[in-house]
């Protein structure tokens, strides 16, 4: 049984709608970066926006979230890391931490053509819906877009893909 399911991909792939659906699915407990990022710091967000704030917390509500899903998981739960895992290296960071803890991962690789994104998280934006925590301008998802890390062989490998475009 896999405890813990790592949800990646770029934006607007569908990400969260894959997540809530697994975490239905798996009676999992699903932990949204996106959410707890508009929720704790939402109002705060300096303007003009700055990268290097936003990043630091980022940084911190990832400690909190892998700290909060290792106690779901202890407690003999499952849980859905829903956190965006932009690069390589934080999926590989994730992973080993389950693995020094003994726990079971797996990642999920959720991609969509770049125009199908972009046009969700445009009717994103406007519907202000479910998924919605918080609006990507366009400079913001193009910022993300140059900063995504494609999923490596090794990844991909151990991954449920998923295409939602």
């Amino acid at each position: 049984m896999t405890q813990l399911h790592l949800v990646f991909g770029p934006q607007g792939a569908g990400k969260s709608t894959h997540a809530r659906k697994l975490a239905e699915a798996e009676q999992a407990v699903h932990l949204a970066i996106d959410d707890w990022m508009g929720q704790l710091f939402g109002p705060d967000l300096p303007q003009p926006l700055d990268f290097g704030w936003v990043m630091e917390r980022v940084a911190r509500c990832e400690r909190r979230i892998w700290l909060t899903a290792l106690a779901i998981v202890r407690g003999g739960g499952r849980a859905v890391l829903d956190l965006g895992f932009m690069k390589a290296a934080s999926r590989g960071r994730f992973l080993a931490l389950a693995d020094e803890h003994g726990l079971s991962a797996k990642l999920h690789c959720v991609t969509a053509p770049a125009e199908i994104r972009r046009q969700r998280v445009s009717q994103r934006n406007a519907a202000r819906g479910d998924t919605f925590s918080f609006e990507v301008t366009p400079a913001m998802f193009d910022a993300m877009e140059a900063l995504f890390e494609p999923a490596t062989a090794e990844e991909l490998a151990l991954a449920a893909v998923v295409a939602t475009g």
